[in-house]
């Protein structure tokens, strides 16, 4: 039986990681190891110097074995390939990420970092992600088709899978695009805000918004125009 393990950057309870491992359950036996909380935007950060808990959790999807850590999205890769799992999973998936992850923004992501983890361990790995707010009717019609197209293609050295699904409704969504290439472009605009000060000590708050213009083909490109963007990402690091 084919064996998958699942992580992400949201935590162990999000809503996302349970409707992923539900559809990974139809492809073979699921081990979930992901953080105790929310750690998104933490990218390709690692633990060295500390020491990371793990500790096994109930799991809302039966017979998914379900270990929560302490550490980062990455690190959850690297203790579940060499210390938590009994074996060499056949496939590692990474979401379903709150949020894109396209752009400028995948070098951000705790979701795309501990994919990009896995695949540096040689494991085939699958990033998941979908837009924050909206519907999520796209993700539920088409992740298992898509999953099932992409869980045996091939990927070259530190490659992943990366999808991200619109929040339009089914009858906005125009499809899938296959083959989208990372945008160029910017993804958001802005800088900080002034939230406090406090003598000569200055609070600030990130303060972007979305900039979605984008060149034909690309991941941005395709969610823009209410497509599921599925593409290749090379990790260069």
């Amino acid at each position: 039986m084919r064996k998958i393990l699942i992580t992400n950057d949201d935590g162990i309870d999000s809503d996302g990681i349970r409707r992923l491992a539900e559809t990974a359950v139809k492809f073979g036996e699921v081990w979930v190891v992901a953080p105790c909380r929310q750690h998104s935007a933490m990218s390709h950060s690692a633990t060295f110097w500390t020491p990371i808990d793990v500790w096994p959790v109930d799991f809302p999807v039966e017979g998914v074995h379900a270990f929560a850590t302490s550490g980062t999205p990455s690190d959850c890769v690297c203790v579940a390939l060499n210390a938590v799992l009994p074996f060499r999973p056949d496939n590692v998936f990474c979401g379903i990420n709150e949020g894109y992850n396209i752009a400028s923004s995948i070098q951000y992501s705790g979701t795309c970092g501990a994919a990009f983890e896995a695949s540096n361990q040689g494991c085939h790995t699958i990033a998941f992600s979908e837009y924050h707010e909206g519907t999520h009717e796209v993700t539920g019609k088409y992740i298992e088709e898509i999953t099932s197209v992409l869980i045996d293609k091939p990927l070259g050295t530190n490659e992943i899978w990366n999808i991200n699904f619109p929040g339009c409704t089914l009858e906005e969504c125009r499809g899938v695009k296959y083959d989208c290439s990372v945008s160029q472009d910017q993804f958001f605009t802005g800088g900080y805000k002034v939230v406090k000060k406090d003598g000569d000590k200055v609070t600030y708050m990130i303060d972007y918004v979305p900039e979605w213009n984008a060149a034909e083909g690309t991941d941005l490109r395709a969610v823009i125009d209410n497509y599921v963007a599925v593409g290749k990402v090379k990790n260069y690091s």
